[in-house]
């Protein structure tokens, strides 16, 4: 057999057909519904009269609009999870709802108990679905249509994309964060860089990287337009893996083990694009404009649209900036800020807090400065609870909130007020993503940790000097 990508070997282990036109029909080994589009869906398999093809194999979470603060709801999202409730029940699909300890962010949740795996063709009705591809894992997010074929057939249509290798060498240096890597990659190569293709991350620097690390790079490469994000387990995996709820035990686990071992890319196979990156050379990072790929060092200035390479790109930087309210060449350490989030599916795992905590130990945010901690799941607040960190973060001057989504998209009521600043750790800085007028600077768990006991935006590597 020719060699293959590890995108080519999970690709033909779950084709069932070749339909025309460049795409075949995958299965699905796991479907991920959440509380805001999963009622839509499952309404619609209803209207139809049909069933879940496969429940035993579709898990629901609450996440999207629920509240992060007691009883906080807005309204139409306590109806939206009502329904979801009622349809799962009706359907016999597994929930994982508010008062549970397994509830969380659907891309926090899903490998914290196994239910992600290397190997396993994953889809859900959110974007950032690409997460689970840190393990090995063919994973894509889908739209409404699609959630509803998947419910009924438990297979889907899909294009071939193209395949491309990211070799990230070196490794990162002190205060800087797998957030400001997938940033710096974004800003080299653009929100369309990776369009159409299969993105299998590989190197050094990712070979060094935590599973946490790793699911936040393999996050924001939906930012980089890749359909899916991809990087081969090795022993790092399978200790993530192991004694998960979900996982394999046995001789299941031992039979699991050696196929994984089997996914990585062979080493004369080729890919239709490479790019290569010194980790080494990154800086923290930090969004000055209204897409991820407006991004620049900390050490950096906000540019000119004077400079810009062509007509187009110049008008795109004078309606950011307008936008954003900032000035050609200004610098972007000083920028005040007046709120800091910190969680997200990109950025609410334990690893962040813990980053993050570090940093704020012993700090204290001033008195206009609106700091959220927000864990990516129930397990995520239980395990930085028994370390003590929400009293270090609580003594510093951050609400700790419960888990969900909340001010990553703002579908919950947790939004920005029109004009304010927030450095989110979340993934998305459109205009608008946190709320009308909102202004959001993407950073990493240490940089949103910086500038909120400073106020503004920071270089980390100073507060930890």
């Amino acid at each position: 057999m020719r060699p293959a990508t590890l995108f080519e070997k999970l690709w033909n282990a779950h084709r069932i057909a070749d339909v025309g036109d460049g795409a075949d029909l995958i299965r699905i080994d796991r479907h991920f519904l959440h509380d805001l589009s999963g009622p839509l869906s499952l309404k619609m398999l209803g209207d139809r009269g049909l069933r879940v093809r496969a429940p035993q194999l579709t898990f629901a979470m609450a996440d999207h609009g629920v509240p992060t603060a007691p009883g906080a709801w807005l309204e139409g999202n306590e109806r939206a999870l009502q329904a979801l409730r009622a349809a799962c029940a009706r359907h016999g699909v597994r929930l994982f709802d508010l008062g549970s300890a397994e509830q969380g962010i659907v891309h926090v949740t899903g490998p914290e108990l196994g239910l992600t795996l290397p190997g396993l063709s994953i889809v859900c009705g959110d974007s950032h679905t690409s997460t689970h591809g840190a393990f090995g894992a063919l994973a894509w997010g889908v739209g409404n249509t699609e959630v509803l074929h998947v419910l009924a057939t438990q297979a889907l249509v899909v294009p071939r994309p193209a395949t491309m290798r990211i070799r990230c060498e070196g490794r990162l240096a002190p205060g800087v964060a797998a957030k400001d890597l997938i940033l710096t990659l974004i800003g080299r190569l653009g929100t369309a860089g990776a369009s159409g293709h299969a993105v299998e991350f590989a190197g050094t620097a990712i070979d060094a990287m935590s599973m946490e690390d790793r699911m936040s790079l393999c996050n924001l490469a939906t930012e980089l337009g890749a359909t899916f994000a991809l990087i081969a387990p090795d022993a790092v995996t399978e200790a993530y893996v192991r004694d998960r709820a979900y996982a394999p035990r046995g001789a299941e686990w031992t039979d699991a083990v050696a196929a994984w071992r089997r996914l990585p890319t062979d080493p004369e196979a080729t890919f239709d694009s490479e790019v290569v990156a010194d980790a080494a050379a990154v800086a923290p990072q930090v969004t000055w404009g209204v897409t991820p790929q407006d991004v620049a060092g900390i050490d950096g200035r906000v540019p000119d649209p004077a400079a810009a390479p062509d007509p187009a790109t110049r008008r795109r930087w004078e309606a950011a900036l307008d936008y954003m309210g900032l000035q050609p060449g200004a610098p972007i350490s000083g920028v005040a800020i007046q709120n800091v989030f910190i969680g997200s599916c990109a950025n609410g795992r334990l690893g962040d807090l813990q980053a993050a905590a570090h940093v704020v130990r012993g700090r204290r945010v001033p008195a206009h400065v609106r700091a959220w901690i927000v864990p990516g799941s129930q397990a995520v607040s239980q395990a930085a609870r028994a370390e003590g960190l929400d009293r270090v973060f609580l003594d510093a001057g951050f609400a700790w909130r419960e888990p969900g989504c909340s001010m990553c998209l703002g579908m919950n009521g947790d939004v920005v007020a029109p004009g304010e600043r927030c450095v989110s750790t979340s993934n998305r800085n459109f205009v608008g993503r946190q709320g009308p007028g909102a202004r959001t600077h993407l950073a990493s768990p240490q940089m949103a940790a910086a500038a909120a006991v400073a106020g503004a935006l920071v270089d980390v590597r100073e507060i930890l000097r």
